[in-house]
C-alpha cells in the first residue's frame, strides 16, 4: 500500500486513488484506536497550524473538524464569515491571504460555490481541505461513509448501495458516488424525477424512483436529506407528499427479507425522509459515522501534513 498521498490538497474524490482512499481509510482505522484511548491526544500535528474556514453553516463538519485537529495537537484557527469582513465586501482570496499571513499551514474550507477549494489551491502554498463546495463535493463525508461500511461489512467491493434522496442539491452523493465505485462497488440513486440530475447516468449509476424497490436492492440505504436551503423552486408538492412516497420507515426495513445498513450524513429530518423509529434502529449506523468523521478527518490532515 502507497505510504503516502500522491495530492497536496483534498479538494474532491475525484482526485484520488485507489490507494489514496485505503490509504486513507487504513490510517483512520488507527486514528479510531487513538480516540477511543483514556488519553484521546497525539502529537503528530504539534507545530501545525490550521485555519478552519467556513463561509456557510456547518455543525456537525466544523466540530468534527475541529475535534480531530485537537486530537492530533494542531494549534487551531476558526474563520466565520457571518462575523467577518466578508460581510464588508472581502474577497475570497483576499480572506484567506489575511489567515495566511499568521503563518497558517492548512486551510479547512466550506463555501457556497463549487469549485472554491480548486480556486484556492491555485493561489495559496497552504494545504487545502474541501469540507463542502455548494452542490459539488464533500469528499471527508464520502470517507468517513465509506470507511463505516468497510467497519459494518468488511468491504466496500462488490456491495450494493442505494443513495436515496434529493441527489440534485447533494454534495454529498456525487462524493460518494466516485468514492464507492473506485472501490467497486454498484451503486443506485433513487427519487423523484425532479431530483436527480441528467447528467447522473453518465457517471454509471443505476437510477431508480420506487424506493421500496431501492431498499430490497441494496445491501446499505444512504439516505439523504431534502435540501430546502439550497431549492430555489418548488421540486415536488410538499414535504408530508414526499415523506409519503420516498420515507423509510421501521416497518418497512423489518420487512425487507434481509437486514441492511441504514446510513445518514446528517441533519436528519425525522419524519421526512426518516422516521424516528427507522433512524434509531438496529439497521442504523448513522452514530458510527459521527464518531468515524473524526478519525477520518485525523487521517486526511495527518497524510496532507506529511506531504
Amino acid at each position: 500500500m502507497a505510504q503516502s498521498l500522491s495530492v497536496r490538497h483534498l479538494v474532491g474524490i475525484k482526485d484520488l486513488t485507489e490507494s489514496d482512499i485505503n490509504l486513507i481509510l487504513e490510517t483512520a482505522g488507527q486514528f479510531k484506536e487513538v480516540i477511543n484511548r483514556p488519553i484521546k491526544k497525539v502529537p503528530s500535528l504539534r507545530d501545525v497550524t490550521i485555519a478552519n474556514v467556513f463561509f456557510e453553516n456547518s455543525t456537525r463538519t466544523r466540530l468534527s473538524f475541529e475535534l480531530a485537529e485537537k486530537r492530533l495537537s494542531a494549534d487551531v484557527v476558526n474563520f466565520s464569515a457571518s462575523g467577518s469582513s466578508v460581510k464588508k465586501g472581502e474577497t475570497l482570496l483576499d480572506t484567506v491571504n489575511n489567515i495566511l499571513a499568521m503563518k497558517v499551514d492548512m486551510v479547512v474550507m466550506r463555501h457556497s460555490s463549487p469549485g472554491a477549494p480548486h480556486y484556492l489551491t491555485k493561489h495559496i502554498k497552504a494545504n487545502v481541505v474541501n469540507a463542502g463546495d455548494g452542490t459539488h463535493e464533500h469528499p471527508t463525508q464520502a470517507l468517513l461513509d465509506s470507511f463505516s461500511i468497510r467497519e459494518k461489512l468488511g468491504d466496500v467491493a462488490g456491495k450494493r448501495i442505494a443513495i436515496i434522496g434529493d441527489i440534485t442539491h447533494s454534495r454529498v452523493a456525487l462524493s460518494n458516488i466516485f468514492c464507492l465505485q473506485k472501490q467497486g462497488a454498484d451503486v443506485m440513486v433513487c427519487g423523484p424525477k425532479t431530483l436527480i440530475p441528467k447528467y447522473i447516468e453518465s457517471l454509471g449509476v443505476r437510477v431508480g424512483h420506487d424506493v421500496r424497490a431501492a431498499l430490497a436492492w441494496c445491501d446499505v440505504a444512504n439516505v439523504l436529506r431534502i435540501q430546502l436551503e439550497r431549492q430555489q423552486i418548488k421540486y415536488f408538492p410538499s414535504l408530508r407528499e414526499y415523506s409519503l412516497y420516498y420515507g423509510i420507515s421501521r416497518q418497512m426495513l423489518d420487512e425487507l427479507d434481509r437486514p441492511i445498513v441504514l446510513m445518514h450524513p446528517g441533519p436528519i429530518n425525522r419524519g421526512v425522509e426518516l422516521t424516528s423509529d427507522a433512524a434509531d434502529s438496529p439497521h442504523s449506523i448513522i452514530l458510527d459515522q459521527v464518531e468515524n468523521g473524526v478519525a477520518v478527518r485525523m487521517a486526511v490532515l495527518y497524510l496532507l501534513a506529511q506531504l
